[in-house]
């Protein structure tokens, strides 16, 4: 019995004595980001690959990971499950998906606005000027009840037309420029780049409608879950805004960082930067915070939030457009003040800024 009290008590004297760093390393913060391809979005593969994300995760004390998934909607409904604690999403899509799906979630990052970057093509072999109402009776393909849907629903308004006039054909990001490419001519699609870029390079394609007739309405972001650690959150902005700089300088560091996008994006360098042409890219965060801000941005996402609940996103459950609560900078909130689960907060971008 004594041996064992001797065993016991030098048994606790090395607990005591021993380095505390492992221990200390599994207890640091840690996040997971999921991102998919997009031009405002490839500075995350070159974040990672360059080791940016992985000096201010050390300086903050935290571990952070960034994962590509291939397919939009399906990272985002992986962030919403729990698979991931931040995404790269629109501001449509990350109300319609996980705020409304009960997560709450604050947008750290404003990136980008779409400036051309999204567009509604129909390919025609005989016609040299094609418009939107060329759309009527078709069948469009496009990622359902994404931005994609929302770029067509404004530009049928704009143009005296409902979706009534058509038909939606739910398609996959993934398989939707191939669809295109290899389409019979009458094939009409709704997409993104850099799909669009290379889509609108095919043979009789004609673009009817793009984000440039509704510029700042399509706003491209880093969605994490509110209870972020606050390390994780320091620790991103100061990456992305440091890769901000690099992209937006001169030299080599600038050339080779978009030269290693485009690749990673399947584009050449002169399409990624033709593609870069139609992205508002937030490359200061003052600007960034400041366009969130803004008088517009509230009108925005007024507009966001009614097609959304037109459309069914906010479920059955939603009696009305004001079922999910939406926080701006300035605190004030569009919505259910009991149940606010999408938040604009700006507080990192301005610490970035200074």
């Amino acid at each position: 019995m004594k041996f064992k009290k001797i065993m016991i008590l030098c048994a606790l004297a090395l607990m005591v004595q021993l380095p505390m760093g492992p221990a200390s390393a599994q207890a640091a913060d840690s996040c997971k980001i999921a991102w998919s391809h997009y031009t405002g979005w490839e500075p995350y593969a070159y974040m990672k690959d360059s080791g940016i994300m992985d000096k201010h995760a050390k300086q903050n004390g935290v571990e952070v990971s960034i994962t590509l998934v291939n397919d939009y909607i399906e990272s985002i409904n992986q962030y919403t499950a729990g698979a991931f604690d931040g995404v790269t999403a629109t501001t449509m899509d990350g109300l319609a998906i996980p705020a409304v799906g009960g997560v709450d979630t604050t947008v750290l990052i404003v990136g980008d606005y779409s400036n051309g970057n999204d567009g509604a093509l129909i390919k025609d072999f005989t016609k040299k000027k094609m418009d939107v109402a060329d759309l009527k009776g078709r069948k469009v393909m496009l990622v359902e009840l994404s931005v994609s849907h929302y770029l067509l629903a404004r530009a049928l308004d704009k143009n005296g037309m409902s979706e009534r006039d058509l038909k939606v054909v739910n398609t996959s990001d993934a398989d939707i420029g191939a669809l295109f490419s290899t389409g019979a001519e009458g094939t009409t699609v709704v997409t993104w780049n850099p799909i669009l870029m290379s889509a609108r390079n095919e043979p009789g394609a004609h673009m009817v409608f793009d984000s440039s007739m509704i510029p700042g309405e399509i706003v491209d972001t880093l969605l994490v879950r509110t209870s972020m650690p606050e390390g994780c959150k320091k620790a991103i902005v100061g990456a992305w805004f440091e890769t901000m700089g690099i992209m937006s300088g001169r030299g080599n560091a600038s050339n080779d960082a978009l030269a290693f996008m485009a690749k990673f994006s399947g584009s050449t360098l002169a399409e990624f930067r033709a593609q870069l042409g139609t992205t508002y890219m937030f490359y200061n965060p003052r600007d960034a915070a400041g366009f969130t801000r803004g008088a517009m941005f509230k009108k925005t996402m007024d507009e966001v939030r009614k097609f959304s609940f037109d459309h069914g996103l906010f479920g059955q459950g939603a009696s009305s457009v004001d079922f999910v609560g939406i926080e701006f900078p300035d605190g004030s909130v569009m919505g259910n003040k009991g149940n606010v689960k999408l938040r604009f907060n700006t507080a990192y971008m301005e610490a970035a800024a200074k």
